[in-house]
Formats: C-alpha cells, sequence, structure tokens
C-alpha cells in the first residue's frame, strides 16, 4: 500500500471517529431535547456513514473510481435539475446531447487529464452549440428560458463538478500521486462546515441571512467557516500547503459552499418543491447533499492550481 492510500485509510477512520462523535451527540440531543431539529440532524449523519464509505472506497480505487463516482452523481443531479426545468419537445435533441455526450466526454476529459479541454469544454463549446440544437427545431416559444435553464443545469452539475475529480491532476514533484487527497480534504471541509453551520445555527443563530428563503443564520455561516477552517488547520498534512494555508483554503471553500447552499435553495423555492428529489432516505436528491461542493469546487481547485504552479 502506497503513502496516499496509507493516508486514506488513515483519514478514513478519522471520518468514522468524528461521525461516530456527531451520532453519540445526536443520540443525547435527541434524549434531552427531542424536536424535528434533532431528527434532521440525526437523519443527517445517519446517511453519511453510508456516503463516507462509499466515497473512500473511491478514493482506494483511484482516478477511476473517483472519476465514475462523481460523474454518476453528475447525471444524477443533472437529471434531478432538469427535471424542474422549463423545456419543450423541441429540446429532446439538446437534451440528450447533454447527458450522453456532454457529461462523459467532460469526465473523460478530467480523466485523461486534458485540462485545457474541460476547464472550457462545458462553457465554451457546449453553451454554444446545444442551443443551435434546440433552434433548428424552429420552437421559439420561451427560447430564451428554455436554453438558459439546459446551460446553468449543465454549469453546475457538469462543469462544477467535474472540478473534484480534476483536483487529482494538480500535482508538483514533491506530491505526485498525493493529489486525490485534495478531493477528501475538500469534500471533507465542506461537508463538515455545513453540518457545523447546521447545528450552530440551528442552536444558537438569531440573525437569519436570508429570512424569506431560509433558516441559514450569520452566527451558523460564522461558526461553520471557523470550524471548517480550524479542520483544514488539522488535517493541512493531506495537503501540500503550510497549516495556516491549508486553513484559509479550507475557510473560503466552506464559505463558498454556504452561499452556493443558498442559492440552490432560492431555486428550489422559486420551483415550489423542498428538495430536489428522494433518491437519498431523509437526504433529498443528489443535488441536495452536493449543493455546497458544487460552488466550492471550482473555487478551490482553482486556488490551489494558483498556489500550487
Amino acid at each position: 500500500m502506497n503513502a496516499a492510500a496509507n493516508d486514506i485509510v488513515f483519514l478514513l477512520f478519522g471520518a468514522i471517529a468524528i461521525l461516530i462523535v456527531l451520532t453519540l451527540l445526536g443520540d443525547a440531543m435527541a434524549l434531552r431535547r427531542p424536536g424535528p431539529m434533532v431528527e434532521t440532524y440525526k437523519t443527517r449523519v445517519n446517511s453519511w456513514w453510508a456516503m463516507v464509505i462509499l466515497f473512500a472506497l473511491s478514493l482506494l480505487i483511484g482516478r477511476a473510481g473517483v472519476t465514475l463516482l462523481f460523474a454518476f452523481a453528475a447525471f444524477a443531479a443533472l437529471r434531478e435539475f432538469l427535471t424542474l426545468s422549463t423545456k419543450h419537445k423541441a429540446d429532446h435533441l439538446a437534451l440528450v446531447l447533454g447527458f450522453y455526450v456532454v457529461l462523459p466526454l467532460q469526465f473523460f476529459f478530467v480523466w485523461m487529464g486534458w485540462t485545457g479541454l474541460y476547464t472550457v469544454f462545458v462553457p465554451v463549446y457546449a453553451f454554444l452549440l446545444l442551443p443551435i440544437a434546440s433552434a433548428l427545431r424552429g420552437d421559439p416559444e420561451r427560447f430564451l428560458v428554455r436554453i438558459a435553464e439546459t446551460q446553468w443545469g449543465l454549469m453546475i452539475c457538469v462543469f462544477c463538478i467535474s472540478h473534484v475529480p480534476a483536483l487529482m491532476m494538480i500535482e508538483t514533484a514533491d506530491s505526485a500521486g498525493r493529489g486525490i487527497l485534495l478531493i477528501a480534504f475538500l469534500i471533507m471541509v465542506v461537508q463538515l462546515g455545513d453540518l457545523l453551520d447546521f447545528y450552530f445555527g440551528r442552536r444558537f443563530g438569531r440573525r437569519r441571512i436570508a429570512p424569506k428563503l431560509s433558516p441559514k443564520t450569520w452566527e451558523g455561516l460564522a461558526a461553520g467557516v471557523a470550524f471548517a477552517g480550524l479542520i483544514g488547520v488539522v488535517f493541512s498534512s493531506l495537503t501540500p500547503f503550510h497549516p495556516l494555508a491549508a486553513g484559509a483554503l479550507a475557510a473560503v471553500a466552506s464559505l463558498a459552499g454556504m452561499f452556493g447552499n443558498l442559492v440552490l435553495t432560492a431555486i428550489k423555492h422559486d420551483r415550489g418543491v423542498r428538495d430536489w428529489s428522494h433518491l437519498i432516505p431523509g437526504q433529498g436528491g443528489f443535488l441536495d447533499q452536493l449543493d455546497s461542493v458544487i460552488f466550492a469546487a471550482p473555487i478551490f481547485y482553482h486556488l490551489v492550481h494558483l498556489t500550487m504552479t
């Protein structure tokens, strides 16, 4: 077993230890002050047990396992998003191309490490070519809305998510073979920051960020970002950075993720739904789980890329 695999196993045991603590905390809260908030918290922790194990297994498989995992997640997320979008019969070809051409090619480019392609393929080529497929069908009714929603879905569900496995491509002579650990670092700090934002916001939060949109509070956000930064410092060994730099990257990624959660919540409110789907018991759909990672991944990727090159 190489050094990166050893670190992944160590990280898995660390994540399991954290989940045990969070599980015990949820059980203690349920005994002292049962209620909907506690039950939601416990459900989230329970779902993360399965997701952490699945994610750890993909990391151990390596580049192919991680790429396939996030390609599947992108497919499921895109399906959830476009199910709630505006579309006509004239858009069927564009949708087929999006699911079965654009998405696989984007992740194939990532797997091959073709940076020059996966950084521009969706926002340039897909954005320009897919509207042509719809325009050729000759249906102008709500054309701009239909195209914009399809393009936005591709952007967040395919382009942004693909930046998670793309982190494997960022390596230097001193960090060869360890790019995969950056993924573990990103997922951990963003999701734990989200979980702590949820807990502290419901427990101690007073000032809501967007009262008509979300129960998310400034106090919860500050606590989540601060703890994400602290977690980044503690696990800085997973990165090629100094602990303070790793903590700063973790805090920025967590902050971006929390605002991403707010944006996707606004879209759900616009569509009149609570969850994107019900694929994950008690947790909604893939977009409900990945909303923070979607916004954090490209920002984290580019910050790391600029720092290391």
